[in-house]
């Protein structure tokens, strides 16, 4: 049957090339190591040394099971450290948010993986709604959202805060709401909201409705909406995360307004979860960064909302 100890001895005796050294190094008489080699061997009804008087070799098989045996432990230990709650370089991440959200915060935490190889990253783009479902559902520990939730089996907690960016052609020259509704609109996702939000708070005596703007487009994915800006064909508002990403970046500017406008971003969990320690620290290493890019080392500024939530202030 199955023993992940033969594997161990086994592991130990490739490495130290001697079945003395092997007995010294796991604390076993020479013959009890010769006892779990033979039983391996019979395991996997495979020779798996060459043996040469008191030297040996690999065969094959060996080799194979050596490589096997590797991996099976260092498995082992990854699953183990993912248990532990408390362990901040190590476990599995799985989260999930909008791609406004994830086209910043994804790559941030693959940085952070390289980092720490004891972590590992599930991460998932999705909308609002399907992200609080996935969660409740137990598919993704943390849910990051635009909007609050209110749910019988979720909570929900404001994190982070980031502008949001009224985005228009490189070339364009107008300043005014009349302007903007001669260029018209591109849609996407959440993008009328966001639109209707910004050009309320900044054009309060002529803003009624962004039913008023002519559509010129519309796109599901937040990421490629600055595409049809670019090529002249409208303006839209976007989180400052997705224009700060964009591979057209150069092509559109923000125009400058008189009322900057942020949006909440929220975490969301099961109701009742404690937050693993992992992605405390991820999440206030990100907001930290954030923090640093707007504003320096100075003192904090919108983008910090208090403690990350299940944990206190670090």
């Amino acid at each position: 049957m199955f023993n992940a100890l033969y594997f161990r001895t086994f592991i130990t005796l490739v490495e130290t090339g001697s079945f003395t050294r092997t007995a010294q190094r796991l604390e076993m008489t020479q013959p009890g190591v010769s006892q779990h080699i033979r039983k391996l061997e019979r395991y996997l009804d495979k020779s798996l040394l060459d043996r040469q008087g008191r030297r040996f070799a690999l065969t094959e098989a060996g080799r194979r099971a050596y490589d096997y045996a590797l991996k099976l432990f260092a498995e082992h230990e990854q699953f183990r450290h993912s248990l532990d709650d408390e362990s901040l370089d190590s476990g599995e991440c799985r989260i999930a948010s909008p791609g406004s959200v994830g086209l910043m915060f994804y790559p941030f935490i693959l940085g952070q993986q390289q980092m720490h190889p004891g972590l590992t990253v599930s991460y998932s783009f999705a909308f609002n709604h399907e992200i609080v479902t996935d969660v409740q559902a137990g598919r993704h520990d943390l849910g990051i959202v635009t909007e609050a939730v209110r749910h019988p089996e979720i909570d929900c907690e404001p994190w982070h805060q980031e502008p949001l960016c009224l985005v228009v052609p490189a070339d364009f020259t107008g300043t005014g709401l009349a302007d903007l509704m001669a260029l018209g609109f591109i849609g996407y996702a959440d993008g009328v909201n966001r639109a209707g939000g910004v050009l309320r708070q900044n054009f309060p005596g002529e803003f009624r409705s962004m039913s008023h703007f002519p559509r010129q487009g519309f796109t599901n994915e937040s990421s490629m909406v600055l595409d049809a800006v670019a090529r002249g064909l409208g303006f839209t508002v976007v989180s400052r995360l997705v224009l700060e990403t964009s591979p057209w970046q150069r092509q559109v500017r923000e125009l400058t307004l008189p009322h900057p406008v942020q949006e909440t971003l929220y975490l969301v969990t099961r109701r009742g979860m404690r937050m693993p320690r992992r992605y405390t620290r991820l999440l206030e290493a990100f907001r930290e960064h954030r923090h640093h890019e707007r504003y320096g080392h100075g003192e904090p500024g919108l983008a910090d909302l208090g403690e990350v939530p299940g944990e206190g202030a670090g």
